[in-house]
Parts: structure tokens; sequence; C-alpha cells
């Protein structure tokens, strides 16, 4: 009996082991991709000069920033117009209070105030350039209104400039 017990194991092990190990086995891949697009954002914060005195024959400077993030690696420049105010040009922005009177105001890209912000080829003229990071990078606009506009009146002057983001 233990002889017949022992050959019936033999046949259960031999059966499961058969029903374990597949008759066929095949390996697969799959393949994974992406493409990163170079992209870029731009954003400003305002240039506010607060009070002037046109009375006053001194510059009165002022500061804005720039704020670029764009893809690492990604070369960026952004370039800006001479704005809205009736006969600006690049060097010689022109605010204006609504009731055809004009502020002249110049947007530099450094802080000794000798390169004028503009398209890099008019008038002499530089963009802000860089390379991504892919994280924030800020540059400071720097402005002036030059002193001696002693025949505007009182009021509040404004102007928008339209900047382009080549990458």
């Amino acid at each position: 009996m233990k002889l017949h017990v022992s050959i019936t194991r033999l046949a259960v092990t031999s059966a499961l082991m058969t029903l374990a190990v597949p008759a066929m086995a095949q390996d697969a891949t799959l393949d994974v991709s992406a493409e990163v697009k170079a992209s870029c954002i731009a954003a400003t914060t305002p240039v506010a000069f607060g009070q002037v005195d046109v009375t006053a024959a001194t510059a009165f400077n002022g500061n804005g920033v720039l704020n670029m993030t764009c893809t690492n690696g990604t070369s960026w420049a952004v370039s800006a117009d001479a704005g809205q105010g009736t006969g600006a040009t690049l060097a010689d922005r022109r605010m204006s209070n609504g009731d055809g009177n004009l502020l002249s105001y110049v947007l530099y890209t450094d802080s000794s105030r000798t390169q004028i912000w503009g398209d890099g080829v008019n008038e002499a003229t530089t963009t802000f350039a860089d390379v991504g990071t892919g994280t924030l990078q800020s540059k400071t606009i720097y402005a002036k209104v030059p002193g001696g506009q002693t025949s505007l009146p009182a009021g509040t002057y404004d102007d928008i400039v339209n900047l382009t983001v080549s990458y």
C-alpha cells in the first residue's frame, strides 16, 4: 500500500510540473517616447515713475521687470516697439495724457541707461537675450523720463509698449 501511494504522488507531482511550465513563451518590448518642445513664457511688471516734476531740469529714473521662463537650453530674445504715443521712436517713446500732451521717456537694458531697448536693429538699439534654464529668469528694465519737459500740464500719462519674444 505504501508503494501505491508513492506512485500516485509521483504521478500527481509530474502532472503539476507539466502544467506549471508553459508550452511556449515570447518576449516583447514597449516603446515609449516624448518630444520636449522649445517654449517660452514672458511676463512683465510695469515701469512706474511715480510723481514726476517736469519743472526740474533733472531726469527721473524708474524700473520694471521682464520675467522669462524658457525651456532649458533654448536661446531667447525680447524686443520692444516704440509704444503707442504719437510720433514715438525707440529712442524717444511718449506717454500720453489722452488730451494730446506727450511725456517723453526711454527704456534701457542696462543700469547705466546707455543701451536703448528696441528691436536690436533700428536706432542702435539692443534686446534682452539669454539662454533658458527651465526656471524663471528676471531682467530689470531701466527707464528714464528726461528733464526739461516744462510745457506739460499736470495729469496721468501712460503708454503701452508691445514686446516680441523670439526663441
